[in-house]
């Protein structure tokens, strides 16, 4: 829920005075996830800047073509899990607090921009110890430059990547410490697509301050076209140090993907289909998945409720051992991939989704959600959302990694302060029983946001 968008300013809220209500109506953009794609430059116009508390911050003059934005994002999060993994974690009854900042400062001079963002990341109480995803100290998440060539805007340097739905490359943004890469952009506009073309590596995180480093392992290369209502892409990637059935060596993987995504009056839907090829350690890759959103709303009912049906197919691998391996790799992706807590990820699986959520007023909204799991090979595991291994077959027949529930609960206090809450239950089904520790996972967060 948190990682949708939140408007900024609710100017039409606030009371205004009867001369600020003569000036000319501006709208604030939507804030983002990754900050550096938000346009303030309206607030050249020192009446809009009035507008709100926030508006001196996100618009500093500095004189003749050169202006400052500002922000930050302030986030407490707490998760608490009971029999982790089924009861088979490390530490499955595990409890803990995330706490970071994020400020930002964004300088534009004429055409060229300088983007930098800071992270402060700590964790209080992980078990066994806190990874490098939960704390990552003080480090610099994204730092580049940019320069406007009118259809063509190049980028260099440390940058968060949002593609699409974040089905392949997302920002990471539900954990503790977001994912950024290092490396050049550039997006080309043409006619009403703009392509983006990249060449990066992702930031490996490190336990202590300033030590965040570019991965000397995996590499992300392709290009991105989006259209209105369509997105096509080709998405290379490298990784020296993978490790798939017991051998650790070199993947090369191409993906191909199509996504159709609109909104027709009370209708919404998002479909994508990705095709994975490429080789690993003398072994053919053909792997693929094919993704669902469909949902629709009722805007005069109480409440103004919103129905969806997710329904998920991701490949895995039918024979361990042969040359074939049909493993889907879902690379970089979002990391609230089947909703706010999931022990499962987007490998060798089928899923059923089905959700309904609504505002409640008084800035309150809530939703509740079902889901069902099934692997979609029988001759490969169980994995969660980053891609690790987390049951193997063990030679089970059973389809039925499990079914569970999810209810959320966001308030939006002010503006810039959101207050949510989520808990789901997932109860284990045959092919956990047959292969391991197979109790019922409750998963419990809490989290406090302030941003602007």
């Amino acid at each position: 829920m948190r990682e949708r968008l939140l408007p900024c300013l609710a100017l039409l809220a606030l009371p205004v005075p009867a001369a600020a209500q003569q000036r000319e109506a501006w709208q604030a953009p939507t804030l983002s996830i990754t900050r550096y794609d938000e346009d303030w430059s309206d607030l050249a116009d020192a009446g809009k800047r009035a507008h709100h508390w926030t508006g001196p911050f996100k618009y500093i003059p500095l004189g003749e073509g050169a202006w400052l934005s500002t922000g930050i994002e302030l986030r407490a999060r707490s998760e608490s899990y009971d029999d982790n993994l089924w009861g088979g974690a490390d530490a499955p009854d595990d409890s803990y607090l995330w706490l970071r900042a994020m400020p930002y400062a964004d300088l534009h001079i004429g055409k060229a921009r300088a983007f930098v963002q800071p992270i402060a990341a700590y964790a209080v109480g992980v078990a066994p110890s806190a990874s490098p995803i939960d704390q990552t100290r003080v480090d610099l998440l994204q730092a580049f430059g940019e320069v406007d060539l009118g259809p063509v805007t190049l980028r260099a340097g440390r940058q968060m990547l949002s593609l699409g739905t974040e089905r392949l490359i997302g920002t990471r943004y539900g954990p503790n410490v977001p994912l950024a890469f290092d490396g050049a952009r550039a997006d080309v506009r043409v006619g009403r697509a703009t392509v983006s073309l990249l060449a990066v590596k992702p930031v490996q995180p490190g336990p202590g301050s300033f030590d965040d480093a570019t991965s000397d392992s995996k590499a992300l290369w392709g290009a991105y076209a989006a259209l209105p209502e369509l997105d096509l892409y080709y998405l290379g990637y490298r990784n020296s140090a993978a490790h798939f059935g017991g051998l650790d060596g070199r993947e090369v993987r191409h993906s191909l993907g199509l996504r159709s995504h609109g909104v027709r009056d009370d209708w919404h839907w998002n479909v994508e289909g990705v095709y994975q090829f490429g080789h690993f350690e003398g072994r053919r890759i053909a792997a693929w998945t094919i993704g669902s959103e469909v949902g629709h709303s009722f805007p005069s009912l109480p409440w103004a409720p919103d129905a969806t049906l997710r329904f998920n197919i991701v490949s895995g691998d039918r024979r361990a051992g042969d040359d074939r391996i049909g493993t889907f790799n879902a690379l970089f992706p979002k990391g609230k991939y089947f909703g706010e807590l999931s022990p499962v990820g987007p490998t060798n699986i089928i899923s059923l989704n089905p959700r309904v959520s609504g505002t409640l007023g008084g800035g309150l909204s809530a939703s509740l959600a079902a889901m069902a799991y099934w692997r979609a090979s029988k001759g490969d595991g169980v994995y969660d959302i980053p891609g690790n291994l987390v049951r193997a077959a063990g030679g089970s027949d059973a389809r039925c990694i499990g079914k569970g529930a999810e209810v959320t609960i966001a308030w939006q206090a002010t503006p810039e302060w959101e207050i949510s809450t989520s808990f789901s239950a997932f109860a284990p089904g045959a092919f956990i029983r047959d292969t391991g520790p197979a109790k019922t996972i409750t998963m419990l967060g809490l989290e406090s946001n302030f941003r602007f």
